[in-house]
C-alpha cells in the first residue's frame, strides 16, 4: 500500500480523487434511472414485474412480490440459532441506543397570553432499501428499521432484490422480522425506489426511503427526493485511522482492510506521525491479503483510493481528517480523547485499540448507515431524528399581538408586503 507525505498538495489530490466516487458524479447512467423511474411511475406493478425479471432474473406476480409469514418462519429455519440469538442482542443495543434519541413535543407559556411550542410527529410510512449484490447485509436492515420503529412510525415497509427463485436472503427476513417491519417485498435496484416513492397496486407510496444500495438506487433516491424524503445519497464506504506510534500496526493494518472489502470504490485511509508504523502497517496489509477471502476486490480498492500519509504533527493530521470528513473514523493515539475533541466531521469516531470499525457496524448501537464522500461535514448518521417531523405551535392573545403589532407591520411594509402588515393591521383598526 503507498506511503505518501502529508502535503498539502497530496492531501488535495486525493480528495478530489475521492470525490470523484461520489453517485452524483456518475451522470452517464441517469437517463437509464430516470427511464426506469418513469416506467414504474406510470405503470405501477407491470413495470416492476418486468424489470425484476430482467435485472434479477425473477418472475413475479402480485401474489408473489410479498414476503410471507410463513417464508419468514422458512428463513429462521435456515439459519445458525446461534447467529439469530447474536442479531436479538444487536437489535438490543441498537433499540436502546435510539431510544435515548427520542424527543418530545413541547409548550412553554407567558402570563399575557403567549403559547409557542413544537408538536413532534412520526412520519407515517417508512421504506427500508436493504442492498443485495455483492454480499448480503442483515445488518443494515437492523440499523434502517428499528430507527424508524423507535420513532414510532406506523407502517415500516422493506425492499430487497429476489435471486432468480423469488426467494430473499434468510437473514435478510429474519433481521426484518426481528427489527419490526411491518411489510417485506421482493424488489431490487431503481424500481424498488421507484415502487416506494411513488406507489404501485402492491407497493405502498413512503414519505421517506432509507438504506444504503449501488449506483442505481443512490441516483433514483436523489431522483425521487422531493416525491419523498430521503435519509442521503450514499456513496462507497470509507474508513480513515488517525495513528501514532503508540498504536498496533496490526490491529490498524485490519480495520484499513475491514472497509476496503466492501468494493472497489471502497476508501482506506490512515494518517499517522510515524513512519515506521506506516511501513509495519504496509507489510501487514500484505501479509492479511495472503488469506483474506475478498483479496481481490482489497487490492483493487487499495490499489484507487488507499493511502498511508504520514505528517508531521497532531494537529496537521487533524486538520486532514476534519477535511476528508469520513464515514468512519479511528483514533489509535496515545490520548485518543483528546483528538477526539479537535474533531468536526466524522460519520462515526471509534476511540482506542479495541474499538474496531466492525464492532459499529454489528453490534454497539450507534447506527452505521453514515454520511459518505465528505458530507459528514454536514449530514449526521441515521436515527431517530430523521423519522419525525416537527411542527411550530404559535398562539397569542389579544393582549400579547396588541403590544407587538407595530413592530410586525413596521417589518412586513419595510419587505413591501403590505398584505402581511394588513393581516395584523386589521385587528387593531377598529373597523370590527
Amino acid at each position: 500500500m503507498r506511503i505518501v507525505e502529508l502535503t498539502s498538495e497530496n492531501q488535495s489530490k486525493a480528495m478530489e480523487a475521492l470525490l470523484k466516487r461520489s453517485p452524483v458524479n456518475y451522470t452517464e447512467y441517469e437517463d437509464t434511472v430516470r427511464g426506469i423511474i418513469a416506467d414504474v411511475r406510470k405503470n405501477g406493478d407491470e413495470a416492476v414485474f418486468a424489470l425484476e425479471k430482467k435485472f434479477d432474473k425473477c418472475s413475479l406476480t402480485k401474489d408473489t412480490i410479498r414476503v410471507t409469514r410463513e417464508e419468514i418462519e422458512e428463513a429462521y429455519k435456515e439459519l445458525d440459532p446461534a447467529f439469530i440469538e447474536v442479531m436479538k442482542k444487536a437489535a438490543a443495543n441498537i433499540r436502546s441506543y435510539h431510544q435515548k434519541q427520542v424527543q418530545q413535543s413541547w409548550i412553554t407559556t407567558t402570563e399575557d397570553g403567549i403559547i409557542l411550542g413544537q408538536k413532534v410527529t412520526p412520519i407515517a410510512v417508512s421504506g427500508c432499501y436493504v442492498p443485495g449484490g455483492r454480499a448480503v447485509y442483515p445488518s443494515s436492515v437492523l440499523m434502517n428499521v428499528i430507527p424508524a420503529k423507535t420513532a414510532g412510525v406506523g407502517r415500516i415497509i422493506l425492499c430487497t432484490p429476489p435471486n432468480a427463485e423469488g426467494k430473499i436472503p434468510a437473514g435478510t427476513a429474519v433481521a426484518a422480522d426481528i427489527a419490526g417491519a411491518d411489510e417485506i417485498y421482493k424488489v431490487g435496484g431503481a424500481q424498488a425506489i421507484a415502487a416506494m416513492a411513488f406507489g404501485t397496486e402492491s407497493i405502498p407510496k413512503v414519505d421517506k426511503i432509507t438504506g444504503p444500495g449501488n449506483i442505481f438506487v443512490a441516483l433514483a433516491k436523489k431522483q425521487c427526493f422531493g416525491y419523498t424524503g430521503i435519509d442521503s445519497v450514499a456513496g462507497p464506504s470509507e474508513i480513515l485511522v488517525i495513528a501514532d506510534e503508540t498504536a498496533n500496526p496490526r490491529y490498524v493494518a485490519a480495520d484499513l482492510l475491514s472497509q476496503a472489502e466492501h468494493d472497489p470504490m471502497a476508501s482506506a485511509i490512515l494518517l499517522t506521525t510515524s513512519r515506521k508504523l506506516a511501513e509495519q502497517v504496509s507489510s501487514e496489509i500484505d501479509e492479511f491479503l495472503k488469506t483474506l477471502s475478498r483479496a481481490e476486490i482489497i487490492r483493487q480498492s487499495l490499489d484507487n483510493y488507499g493511502y498511508l500519509f504520514v505528517g508531521g504533527t497532531m494537529d496537521q493530521l487533524v486538520d486532514a481528517a476534519n477535511a476528508i470528513a469520513s464515514e468512519h473514523m479511528e483514533i489509535v493515539t496515545k490520548n485518543p480523547f483528546e483528538v477526539m475533541t479537535k474533531i468536526r466531521n466524522a460519520g462515526a469516531i471509534f476511540l482506542g485499540s479495541y474499538s474496531s470499525e466492525p464492532l459499529g457496524d454489528y453490534y454497539a448501537g450507534p447506527n452505521h448507515i453514515l454520511p459518505t464522500n465528505g458530507t459528514a461535514r454536514f449530514f449526521s448518521p441515521l436515527g431517530v431524528d430523521q423519522f419525525i417531523k416537527k411542527s411550530s405551535i404559535i398562539s397569542y392573545s389579544k393582549e400579547a399581538l396588541e403590544k407587538v403589532h407595530g413592530d410586525i407591520e413596521l417589518f412586513a411594509e419595510n419587505e413591501g408586503l403590505t398584505a402581511h402588515a394588513n393581516s395584523i393591521a386589521v385587528r387593531f383598526d377598529g373597523k370590527s
